[in-house]
């Protein structure tokens, strides 16, 4: 059983210091790297699925959250405010609000709908110290957020189309689901006090579930407080259940930032938000990747993909060559010669792709090429590996060879 936390320290991605605090771990080069890699293929999906990205700022005035029903409803998970003159500003606990005031700054007609707002921002959570561990419940949050303003009509196709990208994204990171739940208002003063506007959502997202084909299962009291919500959930090695991946359905803010857009008929309409995160914070997806995998993580995902192994310093120059040509080609790639080769092999298993150079394979410019998964391939001219390892790299996914 892989324990992220364990794990992560490991293999040098990342930390924490007490003079950061609980909750506020720090990247190491290598978790940087992953994270980076993360940021980019989501940016990268999204962008093709018609998303547009903006950059918002991790503040707010007090007044922002006190129009969005943050503050009413959320400020026991927010940090206290921060005086600035005669102004209040707080740090950010969601994208949402800032993405309504970028809506909100122009003027929209229906012919730009859906219009599909995305970014990959930072939000803060005042979490007790007692519930934070590792990456998976931080008070610096790194999230792939998007809002979706759109019509009444299109706003169940946007919800499926965000449930299609979020079952994609699962396929290329080697995970999977543990269930689906749709996720609904409980008992008490922490929900929007509109039963119409929960009913109306709520039907959408059961449509959407529904027509979808996946099963799903009920839970009073996990809504936002504006909303109800199709939870993704996974479960770590220990059994522990938590939300990876969000679609929502909202009415609440639109009506509260005043948005609007121009109808075919020239009058003002109301549009509706659809809330959606494809793989949540890039923490805790971090967190669930090293569990899932054990720290072998997909090839394009891998700190390193291509460890390149001279049997002896007869072979080191082939070897250098070779990492040289990785590199230039965008691959990340390293040179192992400390030590005998069995251990060097070992040390790179994590790597999923080794390249051997013997005194056989240097004088007939070959390498033999080992799989992580313990697969050997018959020896390659370096240009034809190169060749392999760059195609599965752009092709994402899980597959380590062409014929996987």
């Amino acid at each position: 059983m892989y324990d992220h936390r364990r794990l992560g320290r490991e293999l040098d991605l990342f930390d924490t210091d007490p003079l950061m605090g609980a909750g506020l771990p720090y990247w190491l080069p290598d978790g940087a790297l992953v994270r980076h890699e993360l940021e980019e293929y989501v940016r990268e999906l999204e962008s093709a699925a018609g998303y547009r990205h903006v950059y918002s700022p991790v503040l707010g005035k007090r007044e922002l959250y006190e129009i969005s029903g943050h503050w009413s409803h959320y400020s026991d998970d927010m940090f206290p405010p921060m005086q600035l003159g005669s102004e209040e500003v707080v740090l950010r606990p969601s994208l949402c609000p800032h993405h309504a005031l970028i809506y909100r700054s122009r003027s929209h007609s229906y012919r730009e709908l859906p219009l599909r707002i995305a970014e990959l921002g930072a939000m803060y959570r005042s979490e007790l110290s007692g519930v934070l561990g590792g990456l998976t419940r931080v008070r610096s949050i790194q999230l792939n957020d998007a809002h979706i303003f759109c019509t009444l009509e299109q706003a169940a196709e946007e919800a499926r189309a965000a449930l299609a990208l979020i079952t994609r994204a699962y396929a290329d990171l080697g995970i999977r689901a543990a269930r689906h739940r749709l996720s609904l208002p409980g008992e008490g003063g922490k929900y929007v006090a509109d039963p119409a506007l929960w009913q109306r959502a709520t039907a959408l997202l059961r449509e959407v579930l529904d027509d979808s084909g996946i099963p799903y299962e009920s839970a009073e009291g996990e809504a936002a407080f504006y909303g109800p919500k199709i939870d993704v959930q996974i479960v770590d090695p220990a059994g522990r259940e938590a939300t990876l991946s969000t679609v929502q359905i909202d009415f609440h803010q639109p009506e509260r930032f005043d948005l609007h857009y121009i109808g075919p008929d020239g009058a003002k309409h109301r549009p509706v938000m659809v809330h959606r995160s494809v793989i949540g914070s890039v923490e805790r997806a971090v967190a669930h990747l090293l569990e899932e995998h054990g720290g072998a993580f997909p090839a394009w995902l891998a700190p390193v993909q291509l460890v390149v192994l001279p049997v002896s310093e007869a072979q080191a120059g082939p070897a250098y060559d070779l990492v040289e040509r990785a590199l230039a080609q965008g691959l990340r790639a390293e040179v192992s010669v400390e030590g005998s080769l069995g251990a060097r092999i070992r040390a790179a298993r994590l790597a999923p792709y080794q390249a051997v150079i013997g005194e056989r394979e240097a004088a007939d410019d070959l390498v033999a090429v080992r799989l992580r998964d313990g697969r050997r391939i018959e020896p390659l001219a370096p240009a034809d590996l190169l060749h392999h390892i760059t195609a599965r790299v752009e092709a994402r996914g899980t597959a380590l060879w062409a014929d996987a």
